[in-house]
């Protein structure tokens, strides 16, 4: 009896039979074989714009479409312009600014820097600038107050307590209403011809322009109603009383920038003691003339 060789027996992990790999019916499958390939439609669908991107960008084509057709259209374009709260300012001058805004598209007026605009007139303190759908475009001012009245050769000045000078008229014209009891300063000098609206008064010349007018002829020990503040270039400060008649020079301020705010108020100090004390021992109508501008060494001179 013949035996017949058996094939061997291929044990895979654990003594286990190992079985070749193949499909049934087939040869078995080589390794390396190339595996299917990621389908057409995945490959084009990783390269072409979503849906959402779609609509997104052509909502925006339409915004963009839109916000042109409102700029370049007859549609929201100023129709009118208005303003308020001017007193001192020229209706000119707003008018001026605003003016050039009719027949704007509303979405190109810039308020912002018709605000600023508004704000360079002298007069003007603040301003606000609205613009409405009905087709308007309106701005109220805010003025400056008055502090002062200054006063020269060529006209008379309104300013406020930052020394802006802010509205003027011609010195033959009425005082505007209420401008009585501001301190007045008469200014002689020669470069006050040049002074016009827009300009300032140095911080320190009008800090004692105004603690000059303030003074009380009762703490100078004279009997007159009221004193007047004039400056010319050659003895600075003068107070000037009209009943009785005479007149105080104190000096030049402001122009030494040595001299501290506090310095300039002790030496006014000293000069008010010294006219004081020259009253308290002259007759005050008597006196025309007294020059403190060294209160060390005061100076008078009698009425002749």
């Amino acid at each position: 009896m013949k035996l017949k060789a058996q094939p061997p027996v291929q044990r895979g992990g654990k003594g286990r039979p190992r079985r070749a790999r193949g499909r049934i019916g087939g040869p078995a499958r080589r390794r390396g074989a190339r595996r299917p390939g990621v389908p057409l439609r995945r490959r084009l669908s990783g390269r072409l714009p979503s849906i959402r991107r779609v609509l997104a960008a052509l909502g925006a084509l339409a915004s963009a479409a839109v916000l042109v057709a409102l700029l370049n259209g007859p549609w929201l374009r100023v129709s009118g312009v208005a303003w308020g709260g001017e007193h001192y300012t020229e209706a000119s001058d707003l008018e001026r600014l605003l003016d050039p805004q009719r027949g704007v598209s509303l979405l190109a007026v810039d308020t912002r820097a018709l605000r600023q605009r508004i704000e360079r007139i002298p007069s003007v303190a603040t301003a606000t600038v609205s613009a409405s759908l009905t087709g308007s475009v309106e701005a109220t001012v805010v003025e400056r107050e008055p502090a002062f009245v200054w006063q020269t050769a060529s006209a008379r000045f309104l300013g406020s307590a930052d020394g802006t000078i802010f509205v003027g008229d011609r010195g033959d014209t009425e005082p505007d209403a209420g401008s009585e009891a501001l301190p007045l300063v008469s200014d002689e000098r020669f470069v006050a011809r040049l002074i016009t609206v827009g300009d300032v008064i140095p911080a320190a010349l009008l800090r004692v322009a105004l603690r000059v007018g303030e003074i009380d002829p009762a703490v100078l020990g004279s009997d007159a109603g009221s004193l007047a503040v004039r400056l010319d270039d050659e003895y600075g400060f003068r107070l000037v009383s009209d009943a009785p008649d005479w007149e105080v020079a104190l000096g030049v301020y402001g122009l030494d920038p040595r001299e501290t705010p506090a310095q300039a108020d002790a030496r006014l100090e000293r000069q008010v003691t010294a006219v004081r004390t020259l009253f308290a021992s002259q007759p005050e109508d008597e006196i025309g003339w007294v020059d403190v501008r060294n209160p060390g060494k005061v100076y008078f001179r009698a009425k002749g």
